[in-house]
């Protein structure tokens, strides 16, 4: 299904999402209206558009009058030459376009026995690795951890509407989570919740978390599984310069968009970008490719940690929200992501600087 065949489905949640050249080279999701520029740029720019230029929100976006609500992107191109100016772009989940995952063990059982939780690690010195998804809830996987209470919980939205049905996203962090110490049982997570439920983000969002995440001690490893296509194939000014500070690895999920166009912020030459392969090793049909993929791990029906919304059980008003935890079964880059971002927290847990663990860990090309 085409992105241009989505929108409609995300408007309700999203009112002000804009599509920009439908089906085109140039199709890239946005924000009505809103312009990002660095914190220097905000008052040049908005004394330039002048008349055009509603207010300047608390953030620093810039937000244009009704007349221009459906062109940001063309208003940054404009003045690109002159100001570091983007609109604000929609991110999605990468996930989002494949389905909700596979209970298992449960109404939709699957007879396939579920993984073992991991046993829970100490690592001294710790290697901390940020997780900017929908949350985290607190699974028994989780429950023997310090930094589950350490950080703060970010529990997962189910249903956001009340309508009784999990909403497109719903358990997507959690999920990742227990991608990540299924490989890496000793890592220290840092969860930021940026996704929503329904796997929709924007660029000043994601840039705010990776600042919060960084402000409140080191991070290792940085690891995204949303990302965008922009208008100009270059990566939203505003992530690049964040995610560029300091020296934390970034590894970010390639997509589901079965393209080769460029997918940020994976696309930065600074991330690691990860593909999903399925059971023969080759790049799975769905996954974004390309020379900006520099790495792979299994995308196909990966098995995880999982929490769901149960509703109509005995003792559970209708409409009320109740959780189940237990593992389900997935497809995405967002689930081959954690794998290599574990790969990497083995190796700096040995010792390994960041540059060492990249230049070690074998990335190897996948069979196309």
């Amino acid at each position: 299904m085409r992105l241009s065949e989505w929108v409609s489905r995300w408007q309700w949640r999203m009112p002000d999402l804009v599509l920009h050249d439908p089906d085109g080279p140039r199709e890239c999701l946005v924000r009505a209206g809103q312009l990002v520029v660095g914190p220097d740029a905000v008052q040049p720019v908005s004394d330039e558009l002048r008349r055009w230029v509603d207010r300047i929100d608390p953030s620093g976006r810039i937000i244009l009058r009704d007349e221009l609500r459906d062109r940001p992107v063309e208003v940054a191109a404009d003045i690109t030459d002159r100001w570091p100016a983007a609109p604000n772009h929609v991110h999605i989940g990468t996930p989002i376009m494949l389905g909700t995952p596979t209970w298992i063990g449960g109404p939709e059982i699957l007879d396939i026995p579920g993984p073992r939780p991991p046993e829970p690690e100490t690592w001294d010195p710790p290697v901390t690795v940020a997780v900017l998804d929908t949350g985290l809830d607190p699974h028994p996987w989780f429950a023997a951890r310090p930094w589950l209470t350490e950080w703060g919980l970010h529990p997962e939205v189910l249903d956001h509407d009340i309508d009784g049905t999990p909403d497109w996203q719903a358990g997507h962090g959690t999920f990742v989570a227990g991608v990540l110490i299924s490989n890496a049982p000793g890592v220290t997570i840092r969860h930021h919740r940026v996704l929503s439920s329904m796997g929709l983000t924007d660029d000043t969002t994601v840039a705010a978390a990776i600042r919060a995440t960084r402000a409140r001690g080191h991070i290792d490893i940085t690891l995204i599984t949303s990302g965008c296509y922009t208008a100009d194939n270059r990566c939203p000014p505003t992530l690049e310069h964040e995610l560029t500070q300091g020296d934390t690895v970034v590894v970010a999920a390639a997509g589901n968009g079965g393209s080769s166009r460029p997918f940020w912020p994976a696309a930065l030459d600074t991330a690691v970008a990860v593909a999903a392969t399925d059971e023969t090793g080759t790049i799975a049909a769905f996954s974004n490719r390309g020379p900006w993929v520099n790495a792979t791990a299994p995308g196909v029906d990966v098995t995880s940690s999982h929490v769901r919304l149960k509703t109509g059980t005995e003792g559970v008003a209708p409409g009320t929200e109740a959780r189940e935890y237990g593992v389900a079964r997935w497809s995405g880059t967002s689930f081959a992501a954690p794998k290599i971002a574990a790969d990497l927290a083995n190796l700096m847990r040995e010792g390994h600087t960041p540059d060492q663990a990249l230049a070690t860990h074998s990335l190897g090309q996948p069979t196309l």
